[in-house]
């Protein structure tokens, strides 16, 4: 694996230090008055998810880590793990559920999701962008109300809350985008 110098960590870099796998997620070039430059650099670990504030000297190497991307298909879930499938290989991997966080239920039967892997270990998954939802709940539309930032509650078929526009209505499909879970277009 290459060896980097400390003043070359980017955010969103994956780099192996003290024994564990740590995504870089804020880097900050700090030049005190006295002495050398440092990066000054918030990591998150890839495994467990602990944060650790860490400084790196330009002439500090670190090891970073690339990680391997494939597509998987959404199969099943069990006991509270996600069954994948490789859509090359057709081979299964089960990843933990709590892998997606907050946006696990915007995933749907037969989905495909990128997770990332390091030496056979999924670390992360992430779901398609806009991701095509109904609407079971909402409010039906009142007369006369134009404004131009007027957004209602509406209750998803997955039980996630979002604000739609008022001419969305009950049983209508809408895209939601995953990253911001905020309504995007009608379907």
């Amino acid at each position: 694996m290459p060896k980097i110098n400390g003043n070359e960590i980017r955010p969103g870099n994956i780099l192996e230090h003290n024994g564990g796998l740590w995504a870089a997620v804020k880097v900050d070039h700090v030049k005190p008055g006295k002495g050398g430059a440092f990066a000054q650099v918030e990591m998150r670990n890839l495994r467990n998810g602990s944060k650790l504030n860490e400084r790196f000297r330009s002439a500090d190497k670190v090891e970073r880590v690339r990680l391997e991307q494939k597509d998987q298909q959404f199969l099943y879930e069990n006991d509270g793990m996600l069954v994948f499938m490789d859509i090359e290989t057709y081979e299964q991997v089960e990843v933990p559920a709590e892998i997606l966080g907050e946006r696990r239920p915007f995933l749907q039967d037969g989905m495909t999701v990128v997770v990332e892997f390091h030496d056979s270990e999924a670390l992360s998954a992430s779901l398609p962008q806009k991701v095509t939802c109904k609407v079971v709940e909402t409010e039906p539309v009142v007369k006369g109300q134009t404004a131009a930032n007027s957004f209602k509650p509406a209750v998803l078929d997955n039980g996630i809350k979002v604000m739609v526009p008022p001419f969305v209505g009950q049983d209508e499909l809408i895209i939601v985008n995953t990253e911001t879970m905020e309504y995007t277009e009608r379907a």
